[in-house]
């Protein structure tokens, strides 16, 4: 494996999104008894919400830049990580990169991005060689900042290449408040297991318990020969080798779980499966609860499009506890989100407030570890979709996430608000 500086290829094309200027309301979504008006932007007018766009589709010539991080240095210094996507929306592995940009002023301005992994896109038979879903972790005791991501290369079912698809966890560091960056690590063998296919990490925020313990979110998808057979049903008997194999990738099983490192980052383990079974569970975000548990946050595949919930305890060993039965609270469009807890102990969540739609991004707040959530506050009414918050230095607290008018991709956003202005939207937590 190579690390590569970034290339500027200026034959990538720089903007081939459709995009509408002006405001759109007045637009009446309907699912599921949800009905949501949408705005352009809300509360503009309110002195304690700062508003910045950091990345507009077409910037220094890119396609579009996706899936945000979002980490507090121990200096204070905001660490944005992004994917940086050439020339097409799709994902891996196609050609992508991941960077980073650095604020000192809790966001109102940024540093101009760098790009800290990018692996050759010329490899014969990579099919762009991308790497994408950035989880970013800052290590307090140190102030160490890591940067995880999924380095795929080759070929998915049913397209041509000289090898197959191969899926790599990476990981990169930063010593010097995020200056500069270690070349990636490969932590694959340390935290797949055997029937897997590929583990995944976040994407948004990894987490530092009271106990130094570093936890990153992951996921994991098993090998299709493992489980195949309960999905024979679902294909035809017609169908030829590659179709089947295309079918069974679409619909293996997802899980989620956490990585955790107990030696600053060098070495790395895989937590038991959070939801085990038939239900289908992907990108999650955690916190550690005052009673030292975990709490996750998931992406729920199944179709009742509610956030599923799960809670882990230990009593020695961190990877050997139990998660609760899972709860399932707040609409989601099967998107992924974000969850920060304030030294209040007040949870926060971010994420698209439909069942259907990647639209209206708002922060709800939880009093009673994740239970019920207040109704929140609406912080853009577009399009919206991936998200990651943090802590600044002040209490205050600091929002990245993807918006547009017409798709998602075409901003990322930062937005900064005092915790009064979410609670403050419904003291009470209504009951679900």
């Amino acid at each position: 494996m190579t690390h590569l500086p970034h290339r500027p290829d200026c034959d990538r094309p720089r903007d081939v999104l459709p995009r509408r200027r002006g405001v759109r309301a007045g637009r009446a979504l309907l699912g599921a008894g949800w009905i949501l008006a949408s705005v352009a932007l809300a509360a503009p007018a309110d002195p304690g919400v700062f508003r910045k766009v950091v990345r507009r589709q077409g910037d220094d010539g890119v396609h579009a830049f996706r899936i945000p991080g979002l980490a507090t240095t121990p200096k204070g210094t905001l660490i944005a990580a992004f994917n940086v996507r050439h020339g097409t929306l799709l994902d891996l592995p196609a050609d992508a990169d991941i960077a980073i940009m650095r604020s000192t002023d809790d966001g109102t301005t940024w540093s101009p991005m760098k790009v800290i992994i990018d692996f050759d896109k010329n490899e014969p038979g990579s099919m762009g060689n991308g790497v994408g879903d950035p989880c970013v972790l800052v290590d307090r005791q140190t102030g160490t900042i890591l940067v995880a991501g999924l380095n795929t290369r080759g070929a998915p079912p049913g397209k041509t290449a000289a090898q197959p698809l191969l899926h790599t966890l990476v990981l990169t560091k930063s010593v010097d408040d995020g200056l500069t960056w270690s070349p990636p690590v490969d932590i694959t063998p340390q935290v797949q297991h055997p029937d897997w296919k590929k583990t995944l990490v976040g994407p948004g925020a990894g987490i530092q318990l009271r106990d130094g313990t570093l936890v990153i979110p992951a996921q994991y998808q098993p090998k299709p020969e493992v489980v195949g057979k309960r999905y024979a049903a679902k294909t035809s008997p017609d169908a030829d080798a590659l179709e089947q194999l295309r079918i069974a990738d679409r619909e293996l099983p997802k899980h989620a779980c956490f990585i955790y490192s107990r030696d600053g980052g060098k070495t790395w383990k895989t937590s038991p499966t959070a939801i085990p079974g038939d239900l289908r569970t992907s990108e999650a975000q955690a916190v550690e609860l005052a009673d030292g548990s975990l709490l996750l946050s998931i992406r729920n595949h199944d179709p009742s499009k509610r956030r599923v919930w799960s809670r882990y305890r230990w009593q020695d060993d961190i990877g050997a506890g139990k998660w609760s039965e899972p709860w399932f609270v707040v609409p989601d469009p099967t998107c992924q989100a974000s969850l920060l807890r304030h030294p209040s102990g007040v949870l926060l969540f971010s994420n698209p407030n439909s069942p259907t739609e990647r639209v209206a991004m708002t922060v709800r707040a939880s009093h009673d570890d994740g239970r019920t959530w207040n109704e929140g506050r609406l912080v853009d009414g577009r399009k919206s979709g991936y998200s990651c918050m943090t802590l600044l230095r002040d209490g205050r607290i600091g929002l990245l996430y993807e918006g547009g008018d017409v798709r998602p991709p075409e901003t990322l956003t930062f937005v900064r608000f005092p915790l009064s202005w979410i609670t403050a939207a419904d003291a009470a937590a209504p009951k679900r």
